[in-house]
């Protein structure tokens, strides 16, 4: 732990701020026993709720009555001394309790992310559980919180780490091969089994990064876009979905000028829905820039919902987005329209529906999310790799893997360079060496009480 905050005790209300029925105020610390002596006499056994009257450490006057854990190291959270305080979650109690805190000597308050920190510097989680830690935090998907759990509770790690264990394993066959260079034999045999091995592993990473981001969507939100001319309810159907009135809707074509974005839940599915500018020939150059916006969101796009108008014959897609066709669903809007006995011609995988009168709208909610269920399912893989630094450094060690495989096997000390280069980018995904570069923005995404 860097000089500074080794002997500091730190404090912080680890539950949401406001008005609540029970506030949670953890310290963690050499001097977090202090607080049991100070103002929650007596000491609780360990690791065993008990109820205590809490008192100020200066004048002994009463804050409030409540639970107390107390968690000698190195069997806590964060492998230190730590005591958690549950507390009626007033404002009032709570900013009595944490300014009671501050009277202790050697007492601070923390910063964000500093309990993490510490667990991690303690040897209690690695940087991938760190991460999948602060995904369980910011859930808000039933799929999300399982996946981020998987990685909190080592899920990931356990893939890296099985993949850095076959790479120690084939560096100790090259090595074997160099020491053993005058016996032709067995050096050949040990490169060649080592080469194997490498072979397997490269193949494996090769297979996560083009899992097709399923981790890194599932993190951050599977992007649908609704797209196509204008006057075609695009800001209606956002609404609609939305079940409020994100958008402005007019009948005036080219009102939608930005690009409008929604979060949904769909069957626990995070999905983030954009409205967009029509898609017409215009000379406005407002409107212009909007199409533009509008060609790059549905670029970027997991799906894209075309929407037509149902007595329009046209459904096709502009030149600009004929080659995303396979990420598009069309959806014809206004069906409210359709005339009684003149049902239209549907294309093969298309939804009609009407989002004045919430007509389709079901089938068409189940239809994106079974989309975005066969895109991100997990199918039984114990974990993905969730953010850009994982694909990364993950990206770095296949690299190396294919310098190894594609280079000359006779230069032997090269290529044991080559597996402990890629070794080392693994152990950097987990924190095992050389992560003082991403501490801060890992552990800064926490809130202060975590």
């Amino acid at each position: 732990m860097p000089a500074g905050q080794e002997a500091s005790t730190i404090y912080a209300l680890s539950t949401a701020h406001g008005r609540a029925g029970v506030a949670v105020v953890r310290v963690s610390g050499p001097g977090a026993d202090k607080v049991l002596m100070l103002m929650a006499r007596p000491r609780p056994k360990p690791r065993v709720a008990s109820a205590r009257t809490f008192i100020h450490p200066v004048d002994s006057r009463p804050l409030d009555r409540g639970l107390v854990l107390w968690f000698p190291a190195p069997r806590s959270f964060t492998g230190e001394d730590a005591v958690e305080l549950m507390l009626h979650g007033g404002r009032a109690v709570v900013n009595a309790m944490l300014d009671a805190l501050g009277q202790i000597h050697g007492f601070r308050l923390a910063e964000p992310g500093e309990f993490a920190r510490r667990a991690f510097y303690n040897g209690k989680i690695d940087l991938a559980e760190a991460e999948g830690l602060a995904d369980l935090i910011d859930a808000q998907t039933e799929v999300q919180r399982c996946q981020a759990l998987r990685q909190a509770t080592g899920g990931l790690s356990a893939l890296v780490e099985g993949w850095r264990a076959s790479l120690v394993d084939a560096l100790a066959l090259v090595e074997a091969a160099i020491d053993f260079s005058d016996e032709a034999d067995v050096g050949d045999r040990s490169f060649a089994a080592a080469s194997a091995m490498v072979e397997s592993l490269e193949t494996a990473m090769r297979n996560e990064l083009e899992n097709a981001n399923r981790g890194e969507i599932l993190r951050d939100g599977f992007r649908v876009v609704l797209a196509g001319p204008p006057n075609v309810g695009k800001s209606s159907l956002l609404n609609a979905l939305a079940r409020r009135p994100a958008a402005i809707v007019s009948d005036e074509a080219g009102t939608t000028r930005d690009v409008i974005e929604v979060r949904l839940d769909l069957k626990g599915y995070p999905v983030i829905l954009s409205d967009t500018a029509g898609i017409r020939q215009t000379e406005l150059r407002v409107e212009q820039e909007g199409i533009r916006r509008t060609l790059e969101t549905a670029r970027e796009a997991d799906l894209i919902l075309w929407l037509v108008d149902p007595t329009s014959p046209e459904v096709h897609l502009p030149a600009d987005l004929l080659a995303l066709s396979d990420r598009v669903l069309m959806v014809r809007n206004k069906s409210d329209l359709i005339r009684t006995g003149t049902p239209p011609v549907l294309p093969d995988d298309s939804v009609l529906v009407s989002a004045v009168m919430g007509q389709g709208l079901d089938d068409l909610t189940t239809r994106i999310a079974a989309i975005a269920e066969d895109r991100l399912a997990d199918r039984g893989h114990p974990a993905f790799l969730t953010s850009a630094r994982h694909r990364a450094l993950c990206s770095e060690a296949r690299r190396h893997l294919r310098v190894f495989l594609d280079a000359s096997p006779y230069e032997t000390e090269l290529r044991a360079e080559d597996l402990r280069c890629a070794a080392h980018a693994l152990g950097r995904l987990t924190g095992r060496i050389d992560v003082e570069d991403v501490l801060d923005q890992i552990f800064g995404r926490f809130c202060i009480g975590k």
